[in-house]
Protein backbone atom coordinates (compact mmCIF):
# COMPACT_ATOMS: atom_id res chain seq x y z
CA UNK A 1 0.00 0.00 0.00
CA UNK A 2 1.32 3.09 -0.84
CA UNK A 3 1.85 6.39 1.65
CA UNK A 4 -0.54 8.12 0.31
CA UNK A 5 -3.70 5.25 0.34
CA UNK A 6 -1.64 4.67 3.79
CA UNK A 7 -3.25 7.96 5.05
CA UNK A 8 -6.25 8.32 3.63
CA UNK A 9 -7.00 4.77 5.14
CA UNK A 10 -6.14 6.26 8.86
CA UNK A 11 -8.45 9.73 8.15
CA UNK A 12 -10.64 8.37 6.16
CA UNK A 13 -13.52 10.88 7.03
CA UNK A 14 -11.68 13.93 8.72
CA UNK A 15 -11.33 17.57 7.34
CA UNK A 16 -9.90 20.68 9.08
CA UNK A 17 -11.67 23.62 8.87
CA UNK A 18 -10.35 27.27 9.72
CA UNK A 19 -13.41 29.44 10.00
CA UNK A 20 -13.53 32.94 12.58
CA UNK A 21 -10.05 31.69 14.14
CA UNK A 22 -11.22 29.00 14.90
CA UNK A 23 -9.91 25.01 13.96
CA UNK A 24 -12.60 22.31 13.98
CA UNK A 25 -12.06 18.43 12.75
CA UNK A 26 -15.21 18.10 11.25
CA UNK A 27 -17.00 15.27 9.11
CA UNK A 28 -19.31 17.00 7.09
CA UNK A 29 -20.04 19.74 9.17
CA UNK A 30 -19.25 23.26 8.59
CA UNK A 31 -18.69 24.99 11.61
CA UNK A 32 -19.00 28.87 12.46
CA UNK A 33 -16.52 30.78 15.27
CA UNK A 34 -16.33 34.17 16.72
CA UNK A 35 -13.60 35.97 14.92
CA UNK A 36 -12.93 38.19 18.02
CA UNK A 37 -10.10 35.25 18.89
CA UNK A 38 -6.51 36.01 18.26
CA UNK A 39 -5.09 33.84 15.60
CA UNK A 40 -2.01 34.14 17.78
CA UNK A 41 -3.22 31.91 20.79
CA UNK A 42 -3.06 28.15 21.10
CA UNK A 43 -6.11 26.37 20.64
CA UNK A 44 -7.58 24.26 23.18
CA UNK A 45 -7.84 21.12 22.35
CA UNK A 46 -11.25 19.96 22.33
CA UNK A 47 -12.93 16.46 22.00
CA UNK A 48 -16.72 16.15 21.69
CA UNK A 49 -19.40 13.64 21.12
CA UNK A 50 -21.06 13.73 17.78
CA UNK A 51 -24.18 14.58 18.96
CA UNK A 52 -22.54 17.98 19.96
CA UNK A 53 -21.89 19.06 16.53
CA UNK A 54 -25.75 21.09 16.12
CA UNK A 55 -25.26 23.01 19.39
CA UNK A 56 -21.58 24.16 18.62
CA UNK A 57 -21.74 26.41 16.78
CA UNK A 58 -23.90 28.34 18.80
CA UNK A 59 -21.43 27.56 21.83
CA UNK A 60 -18.60 29.04 19.73
CA UNK A 61 -19.55 31.76 19.16
CA UNK A 62 -20.61 32.59 22.69
CA UNK A 63 -17.33 31.58 23.71
CA UNK A 64 -15.79 34.02 21.41
CA UNK A 65 -17.90 36.86 22.87
CA UNK A 66 -16.59 35.82 26.12
CA UNK A 67 -13.07 35.85 25.15
CA UNK A 68 -12.57 32.36 25.88
CA UNK A 69 -10.90 30.15 23.06
CA UNK A 70 -9.63 29.68 20.60
CA UNK A 71 -10.68 25.61 20.38
CA UNK A 72 -10.11 23.24 18.51
CA UNK A 73 -12.39 20.64 18.34
CA UNK A 74 -12.62 17.00 17.01
CA UNK A 75 -15.86 15.18 16.99
CA UNK A 76 -16.75 11.67 17.43
CA UNK A 77 -18.14 8.63 19.36
CA UNK A 78 -17.43 9.32 22.86
CA UNK A 79 -16.00 5.78 23.32
CA UNK A 80 -13.46 6.40 20.32
CA UNK A 81 -12.31 9.69 21.39
CA UNK A 82 -12.04 8.59 25.60
CA UNK A 83 -10.13 5.55 24.01
CA UNK A 84 -7.73 7.97 22.15
CA UNK A 85 -7.28 10.51 25.60
CA UNK A 86 -6.74 7.08 27.72
CA UNK A 87 -3.99 6.79 25.29
CA UNK A 88 -2.45 9.58 25.60
CA UNK A 89 -4.18 12.21 22.39
CA UNK A 90 -3.52 15.38 23.93
CA UNK A 91 -6.76 16.80 24.76
CA UNK A 92 -7.30 19.32 27.69
CA UNK A 93 -11.29 18.99 27.48
CA UNK A 94 -13.45 15.68 26.84
CA UNK A 95 -16.95 16.27 26.47
CA UNK A 96 -18.73 12.96 26.29
CA UNK A 97 -22.19 12.33 25.75
CA UNK A 98 -22.18 9.96 28.97
CA UNK A 99 -20.53 9.73 32.28
CA UNK A 100 -19.11 6.21 31.52
CA UNK A 101 -16.73 6.99 28.87
CA UNK A 102 -15.00 9.79 31.40
CA UNK A 103 -14.81 6.89 34.45
CA UNK A 104 -13.03 4.86 31.58
CA UNK A 105 -10.77 8.26 31.26
CA UNK A 106 -10.23 8.73 34.66
CA UNK A 107 -8.98 4.89 35.14
CA UNK A 108 -6.00 6.00 33.02
CA UNK A 109 -5.34 9.62 33.38
CA UNK A 110 -5.94 12.17 36.37
CA UNK A 111 -9.26 14.41 35.91
CA UNK A 112 -9.07 17.62 37.65
CA UNK A 113 -12.57 18.83 37.39
CA UNK A 114 -15.56 17.29 35.89
CA UNK A 115 -19.75 18.11 35.53
CA UNK A 116 -22.66 16.69 33.90
CA UNK A 117 -23.38 20.04 31.45
CA UNK A 118 -26.41 18.71 29.31
CA UNK A 119 -29.13 15.19 29.52
CA UNK A 120 -29.82 14.44 25.98
CA UNK A 121 -32.86 13.15 24.64
CA UNK A 122 -33.39 10.14 22.00
CA UNK A 123 -35.65 10.94 18.61
CA UNK A 124 -37.28 8.44 15.90
CA UNK A 125 -36.71 10.33 12.25
CA UNK A 126 -38.22 8.98 9.26
CA UNK A 127 -39.02 10.33 5.75
CA UNK A 128 -42.47 8.64 6.87
CA UNK A 129 -45.33 10.86 8.04
CA UNK A 130 -45.17 10.72 11.83
CA UNK A 131 -47.67 13.53 12.62
CA UNK A 132 -46.81 16.39 14.41
CA UNK A 133 -43.82 16.52 16.77
CA UNK A 134 -44.81 14.69 20.19
CA UNK A 135 -43.16 12.24 22.60
CA UNK A 136 -43.87 8.53 22.42
CA UNK A 137 -43.07 5.42 24.41
CA UNK A 138 -44.78 3.61 21.24
CA UNK A 139 -41.42 1.91 19.52
CA UNK A 140 -43.38 -1.11 18.54
CA UNK A 141 -45.39 0.88 16.07
CA UNK A 142 -42.47 2.74 15.11
CA UNK A 143 -40.83 0.08 13.66
CA UNK A 144 -43.71 -1.61 12.57
CA UNK A 145 -43.89 1.53 10.27
CA UNK A 146 -40.52 0.44 8.49
CA UNK A 147 -41.83 -2.65 7.41
CA UNK A 148 -38.58 -4.20 6.48
CA UNK A 149 -36.66 -1.12 5.96
CA UNK A 150 -33.41 -0.31 7.58
CA UNK A 151 -33.13 1.33 11.14
CA UNK A 152 -29.87 2.86 12.08
CA UNK A 153 -28.27 3.53 15.30
CA UNK A 154 -25.30 4.64 17.02
CA UNK A 155 -23.48 1.47 17.06
CA UNK A 156 -23.67 0.39 21.33
CA UNK A 157 -20.36 -0.96 21.19
CA UNK A 158 -18.86 2.61 21.78
CA UNK A 159 -21.98 5.29 21.17
CA UNK A 160 -23.31 6.31 24.22
CA UNK A 161 -26.16 7.54 22.03
CA UNK A 162 -26.55 3.78 20.43
CA UNK A 163 -26.56 2.30 24.14
CA UNK A 164 -29.70 4.21 24.85
CA UNK A 165 -31.49 3.29 21.49
CA UNK A 166 -30.58 -0.79 22.07
CA UNK A 167 -31.83 0.04 25.82
CA UNK A 168 -35.02 1.91 24.41
CA UNK A 169 -35.73 -1.04 21.93
CA UNK A 170 -34.81 -3.72 24.45
CA UNK A 171 -37.57 -2.25 26.68
CA UNK A 172 -39.82 -1.70 24.05
CA UNK A 173 -39.69 -5.26 23.57
CA UNK A 174 -38.87 -4.94 19.73
CA UNK A 175 -35.14 -5.32 19.99
CA UNK A 176 -35.01 -9.19 18.66
CA UNK A 177 -37.60 -8.45 16.55
CA UNK A 178 -35.47 -5.13 14.90
CA UNK A 179 -32.11 -6.30 15.29
CA UNK A 180 -31.28 -8.01 12.08
CA UNK A 181 -32.63 -4.96 10.17
CA UNK A 182 -30.82 -2.57 12.56
CA UNK A 183 -27.58 -0.81 10.73
CA UNK A 184 -24.63 0.64 13.47
CA UNK A 185 -23.41 3.73 12.67
CA UNK A 186 -20.13 5.04 13.68
CA UNK A 187 -22.11 7.65 15.78
CA UNK A 188 -25.39 9.05 16.63
CA UNK A 189 -24.73 12.06 13.40
CA UNK A 190 -24.11 9.62 11.16
CA UNK A 191 -26.84 7.84 11.63
CA UNK A 192 -28.65 10.73 11.37
CA UNK A 193 -27.25 10.66 7.96
CA UNK A 194 -28.23 7.41 6.96
CA UNK A 195 -32.00 8.38 7.01
CA UNK A 196 -31.37 11.82 5.71
CA UNK A 197 -29.59 10.06 2.18
CA UNK A 198 -32.33 7.00 2.65
CA UNK A 199 -29.98 4.32 3.15
CA UNK A 200 -32.48 3.43 6.19
CA UNK A 201 -35.78 3.56 6.75
CA UNK A 202 -35.38 5.48 9.88
CA UNK A 203 -32.75 6.01 12.83
CA UNK A 204 -32.63 6.75 16.01
CA UNK A 205 -30.62 9.47 16.45
CA UNK A 206 -30.01 12.91 19.43
CA UNK A 207 -33.39 15.02 19.77
CA UNK A 208 -30.22 17.97 19.15
CA UNK A 209 -29.75 16.48 15.58
CA UNK A 210 -33.21 15.63 14.65
CA UNK A 211 -34.08 19.72 15.62
CA UNK A 212 -31.53 20.96 13.13
CA UNK A 213 -33.20 22.80 9.65
CA UNK A 214 -31.45 20.22 7.40
CA UNK A 215 -33.62 16.96 9.61
CA UNK A 216 -36.76 19.18 9.69
CA UNK A 217 -37.01 19.67 6.13
CA UNK A 218 -36.69 16.14 5.22
CA UNK A 219 -37.77 13.87 8.21
CA UNK A 220 -40.36 14.12 10.71
CA UNK A 221 -39.31 13.28 14.04
CA UNK A 222 -41.21 12.01 17.43
CA UNK A 223 -38.99 12.27 20.57
CA UNK A 224 -38.30 8.98 22.37
CA UNK A 225 -39.92 8.87 26.21
CA UNK A 226 -37.06 8.86 29.04
CA UNK A 227 -38.74 5.93 30.67
CA UNK A 228 -37.74 3.81 27.45
CA UNK A 229 -33.75 3.82 28.53
CA UNK A 230 -31.14 5.17 31.34
CA UNK A 231 -30.49 8.87 31.67
CA UNK A 232 -28.35 10.18 28.81
CA UNK A 233 -26.04 12.46 31.00
CA UNK A 234 -23.55 13.98 29.35
CA UNK A 235 -20.80 14.77 31.39
CA UNK A 236 -17.48 17.29 30.63
CA UNK A 237 -13.92 16.34 31.91
CA UNK A 238 -10.48 19.00 32.44
CA UNK A 239 -7.46 16.94 32.41
CA UNK A 240 -4.69 17.29 34.47
CA UNK A 241 -2.47 19.62 33.05
CA UNK A 242 -4.47 21.39 31.26
CA UNK A 243 -3.97 25.33 30.43
CA UNK A 244 -5.53 28.07 32.00
CA UNK A 245 -7.48 28.36 28.57
CA UNK A 246 -8.73 24.93 28.80
CA UNK A 247 -10.09 25.74 32.23
CA UNK A 248 -11.84 28.95 30.63
CA UNK A 249 -13.50 26.42 28.22
CA UNK A 250 -14.35 24.61 31.27
CA UNK A 251 -15.85 26.97 32.93
CA UNK A 252 -17.70 28.39 29.92
CA UNK A 253 -19.39 25.13 29.65
CA UNK A 254 -20.68 24.57 32.75
CA UNK A 255 -22.10 28.31 33.02
CA UNK A 256 -25.50 29.66 32.84
CA UNK A 257 -24.76 31.25 29.49
CA UNK A 258 -23.87 27.19 27.67
CA UNK A 259 -26.77 26.27 29.64
CA UNK A 260 -29.45 28.07 28.19
CA UNK A 261 -27.91 27.39 24.68
CA UNK A 262 -28.03 23.49 25.86
CA UNK A 263 -31.51 23.82 26.36
CA UNK A 264 -32.47 25.95 23.21
CA UNK A 265 -31.33 22.83 21.49
CA UNK A 266 -33.05 20.61 23.06
CA UNK A 267 -31.42 19.32 25.61
CA UNK A 268 -32.48 18.90 29.55
CA UNK A 269 -29.43 20.98 31.83
CA UNK A 270 -28.44 20.74 35.29
CA UNK A 271 -28.75 23.96 37.19
CA UNK A 272 -26.77 24.01 38.14
CA UNK A 273 -24.40 22.00 36.46
CA UNK A 274 -24.02 19.18 38.50
CA UNK A 275 -20.06 18.73 39.45
CA UNK A 276 -18.32 15.48 40.56
CA UNK A 277 -15.68 14.51 42.39
CA UNK A 278 -12.29 14.01 40.38
CA UNK A 279 -11.72 10.67 40.00
CA UNK A 280 -7.83 9.58 40.34
CA UNK A 281 -6.30 6.48 37.85
CA UNK A 282 -6.51 3.46 39.08
CA UNK A 283 -3.29 1.89 40.06
CA UNK A 284 -3.59 -1.54 37.94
Amino acid sequence: MSDGMERRRKHPTRRHVILGGCAVAVAGLGIGANSAWSANRKPVLVAAAANLRPVMPALLAAMGEAGVGPVRISFGASGNLARQIAQGAPFEVFMSADRARVSFVAEHRRIEAQAVYARGRLAWVSAAGLGADRETADLAALVAATGDGRVAIGNPEHAPYGIAARAALQSANVWSAIEPRLVFAENVAQAAQFALTGNAAAAITSLSLARTPELRARLASVTIAEALHPPIEQEIALLAGASDAARAVYAFIVSPAAARIFAEAGYAVPSPAKPAKPTKPSKS
